[in-house]
């Protein structure tokens, strides 16, 4: 019995969070988006280099299921992307994947404190008590000072901006973080500062890193497999993190 429950535990383990086998996508680029085969298993860190903007955005789309491939299979926590019928089980499977992204627009009128609290509450006129404390932790987590809580999102360096979108995606303690180019707005010292914030958040939390960048490194220092993406064929190929990304 023993030995039984430890191969069902074991199976679950290896269970990828994220699998895309042939897949393409159109989606108006120079090319359609190719994928051949990509597993990404839990705990796991991966960096893809290859997609520019929209071929990233496209990715994110099949990797949430918000798109369906033309071609292909995706499977998110072993949920195949075309037997989803429900909102109930799409927001379920959403909920464990944080996005970090510039296209996810932060309110620059807004405190650091009300962005942070979005994906908690409505309200954040004021913020509630209990919703505060989860905010301060989040801040503590990014290492966001506390006078910068009360800033308005807008006048902030790129780098709190940055660790902004990251508490923002660690919210509703997602098992997995897909980062789309999230390093195109920051210089290379805050580029070292964010990767190691990304690296001790993912240790201290246990999560999956899906990293689609063009900063080689980036990808270097986040650790993990490094994928450089063929756009023709939609072969992967592993590349060595030394010395070609120094």
């Amino acid at each position: 019995m023993l030995d039984l429950a430890w191969t069902v535990q074991a199976r679950l383990v290896a269970e990828p969070i994220l699998r895309l086998h042939g897949i393409q996508k159109n989606y108006g680029g120079l090319r359609p988006l190719r994928i051949q085969e990509l597993e990404i298993c839990a705990g796991e860190r991966v960096s893809l280099l290859g997609l520019d903007p929209p071929a990233a955005e496209v990715f994110v789309n099949l990797a949430t299921g918000a798109v369906l491939p033309d071609q292909g299979e995706v499977f998110t926590f072993g949920h195949n992307s075309k037997s989803i019928t429900d909102s109930a089980q799409w927001l379920a499977i959403l909920d464990q994947l944080g996005l970090v992204s510039d296209r996810i627009v932060l309110l620059e009128a807004l405190s650091v404190a009300q962005n942070l609290a979005v994906p908690l509450t409505l309200d954040i006129d004021p913020i509630g008590e209990h919703i505060m404390r989860e905010v301060h932790g989040l801040a503590r987590e990014l290492k966001l000072e506390e006078e910068a809580l009360a800033r308005p999102a807008g006048l902030v360096s790129p780098l709190a901006r940055a660790r902004i979108r990251l508490g923002r995606a660690l919210a509703l303690n997602p098992r997995a973080l897909i980062l789309e180019h999230p390093t195109a707005t920051l210089d290379s010292t805050a580029v070292g500062d964010y990767v190691q914030d990304i690296v001790r958040l993912a240790d201290a939390r246990g999560l999956s890193i899906i990293a689609l960048t063009a900063n080689k490194t980036f990808a270097g220092a986040l650790g993990g497999r490094v994928l450089v993406q063929h756009p023709a064929t939609g072969a992967l190929e592993r590349q060595s993190r030394w010395p070609w990304w120094r």
